[in-house]
């Protein structure tokens, strides 16, 4: 008769998983792959459908405001999650050379961002960006009134303003994770560079960085994952303006759906999303955590 060792896993054990497994398949595998099937028809949501193969997703990559939407959502991937997770790392690195009190406030202060609902932020950032909100009153009380714009009605710098409320949103989540994971490492190798002579530079390189490459993992994918996601910050500030210059495929996802009636071609792009989501993931932990 064999004998069982403990730890050896049992079948009884997925009965202890099938509940979340139940949950997880109704509300995201079910969608995931209805969506997908949908996507092979060319369908206004009411009228019979008609089979498209894969029709929509060469619409998908070949019409320009599409196109454009993807490459808007390239340039937000710079301000949700490489500008944040770059500031963090500064602040961090010279938090980690001197510990400041007060540190629990300044956590606190930071990841605000994150647990504030996104209408009250977008609200906040649209009187922010206002003619008469603080931007323009700083530039002319500084005699920069040339300077002044509708910043998030200006074709140039409304997808860049928009960035910023990204960056903004998202630096708290990358400093809390930095600053959880730097507490892991070692003061005995700071105090080491440092014997060494390493400076403020080198000791990031030498100690810190490497010893943050699991917690910048965890952040970048989770800030990308919001990038390319991002769907209510747009619609609640721009609107996808002015014209298509702050469009974002979650943004298009709802326009086609809603205004013109393209139901396959939404969930086309929505699954090119997911595509996308699952491929630059793993590619971060990949690079970054150097798996194999």
């Amino acid at each position: 008769m064999s004998v069982r060792h403990p730890g050896e896993p049992r079948r009884i054990g997925y009965l202890y998983v099938l509940p979340a497994f139940v949950v997880y398949a109704a509300f995201l595998l079910w969608p995931l792959l209805h969506g997908a099937y949908l996507s092979l028809f060319r369908w206004d949501g009411l009228t019979v459908g008609t089979w498209a193969g894969l029709g929509n997703y060469r619409q998908a990559i070949s019409d320009p405001q599409l196109r454009g939407s993807f490459w808007h959502a390239v340039v937000l991937l710079f301000f949700y999650a490489i500008l944040p997770c770059c500031i963090a790392f500064v602040l961090v690195s010279a938090m980690s050379r001197s510990r400041p009190r007060g540190m629990t406030f300044f956590r606190t202060v930071l990841f605000l961002p994150q647990v504030v609902a996104m209408v009250a932020v977008a609200v906040a950032w649209q009187w922010i960006y206002s003619d008469h909100g603080p931007i323009n009153g700083t530039l002319r009380f500084a005699g920069l009134g040339g300077l002044t714009r509708g910043w998030l009605g200006d074709f140039t710098w409304a997808l860049p303003s928009v960035g910023l409320i990204g960056t903004w949103v998202e630096i708290g989540l990358a400093m809390v994770l930095f600053l959880a994971g730097v507490q892991k490492i070692p003061r005995e190798l700071y105090e080491a560079a440092r014997v060494d002579g390493a400076g403020a530079v080198r000791e990031f390189f030498a100690v810190t960085l490497p010893g943050l490459r699991r917690e910048l993992a965890i952040a970048l994918t989770l800030t990308t994952v919001a990038a390319l996601r991002n769907f209510d910050l747009i619609y609640l500030t721009t609107g996808g303006g002015p014209g298509n210059a702050t469009k974002v495929p979650a943004y298009e996802v709802y326009n086609r759906t809603f205004n013109t009636g393209e139901v396959g071609l939404a969930c086309a792009i929505g699954i090119t999303i997911a595509i996308i989501v699952f491929v630059v993931t793993a590619v971060i932990n990949r690079v970054v955590e150097g798996r194999p």
